[in-house]
């Protein structure tokens, strides 16, 4: 998939230097993960974005099926990324594309309530405040205390637009 700036693909083994550069980074992973990475990321709805002019790897996208046609929007973007627009622009990629030809109903993301910057990226994509909400975590991150945010979208709201 192909945006203005940067080309969407499946993130795949050699990508994995890429990655652990990515969360081994303290201000991109400050608000996530307890700090750490979790999951595997080489698997179906996790997408590397590769600055198509260069051929930089910039970060990934999530678009994962969460189940009953929702999906959860998710980035995480190098820092000599940020403050261009990436996210934005694959955000909205990927959420125009599962409306239109993904068959998703609903699109979500979550972050914490002090990281302004994704907060507002996702209302950018279109995603509206839903709630505030609390995890109980075993080491919490700096400003848990305020909770964490979920967003959504839906494809009626989408189309309204």
């Amino acid at each position: 998939m192909k945006t203005e700036r940067l080309t969407l693909r499946p993130l795949v083994a050699s990508d994995v230097d890429e990655l652990e550069r990515l969360h081994a980074d303290p201000e991109v992973m400050r608000f996530l993960d307890g700090g750490e990475p979790a999951g595997d990321f080489l698997t179906d709805g996790f997408l590397a974005a590769v600055e198509t002019g260069t051929g930089r790897f910039a970060g990934w996208f999530e678009f994962e099926d969460a189940g009953a046609g929702t999906v959860e929007l998710g980035y995480r973007l190098h820092r000599e990324f940020w403050g261009r627009g990436y996210a934005t622009e694959g955000g909205r990629a990927l959420i125009a594309r599962g409306f239109t030809t993904g068959g998703v109903e609903r699109v979500f993301a979550t972050t914490m309530a002090v990281n302004t910057g994704s907060r507002r990226v996702m209302e950018k994509c279109g995603l509206r405040y839903v709630r505030t909400f609390f995890l109980d975590w075993d080491e919490p991150l700096p400003g848990a205390e305020h909770g964490d945010v979920e967003y959504a979208l839906t494809r009626q709201e989408w189309e309204s637009r």
